[in-house]
């Protein structure tokens, strides 16, 4: 299975209802390294890496509607994976 890097923006009320928490707990569920950060948008970015089904798994998830807050929105973009992520956490 191939590692991957998934970068994430989630668009919607998705700060300050504990949207980046989630996010951490589903991702070291999968197995995942990396983050999730507000921006100064009011979107979440979430960097997660790890093999291919469990990144494509956790997108699912951000876009599920199980989500805290309310997802509008989420834009992705696939790239090759980065040295240096341990864990996952929140920024």
């Amino acid at each position: 299975m191939t590692d991957v890097r998934l970068t994430a923006w989630v668009r919607g009320h998705v700060q300050g209802v504990g949207f980046r928490w989630w996010t951490r707990a589903r991702a070291l569920e999968l197995g995942l390294t990396g983050w999730a950060r507000n921006t100064g948008d009011g979107r979440v970015e979430v960097v997660a890496q790890g093999p291919e089904k469990s990144c494509a798994t956790l997108l699912d998830l951000l876009r599920g509607g199980s989500t805290p807050g309310r997802v509008d929105g989420v834009v992705e973009r696939w790239s090759e994976t980065k040295d240096g992520l341990q864990g996952f956490v929140e920024r």
